[in-house]
């Protein structure tokens, strides 16, 4: 289990490292493999992490390490809207959220007739 994010402004590379469970190296790897990853860079290039940016690296080590995606696989789910990426053919949710759909189509088109 991950520990808790602190509220502050800017992690470093360390701290995002341990916050992650992801080595630094990889961190920047990941920079050159993801566009919406991009900390700010200060004086002798060092990077410096927001919070927004710590979640999203939790997210990308979830999609990696735990869920299997390869890196073009994560990079194709992050590109989809929140609630698209995390609903699943089999999540009744989702399920329900398509027949709702299906139907007021139907109306739409019932009522254009």
């Amino acid at each position: 289990m991950l520990p808790s994010i602190p509220s502050k402004r800017y992690f470093t590379i360390g701290e995002v490292s341990g916050l992650c469970d992801v080595k630094p190296h990889v961190l920047r790897y990941w920079e050159q493999e993801f566009a919406q990853l991009n900390p700010v860079k200060r004086r002798g290039n060092r990077r410096y992490y927001q919070k927004h940016e710590v979640i999203l690296i939790r997210r990308i080590r979830k999609l990696l390490y735990d869920e299997g995606f390869t890196i073009n696989g994560a990079r194709s789910r992050l590109s989809l809207p929140y609630h698209e990426a995390n609903s699943t053919i089999d999540d009744p949710l989702h399920v329900k959220h398509i027949d709702m759909r299906e139907a007021i189509t139907d109306i739409i088109d019932f009522l254009r007739k």
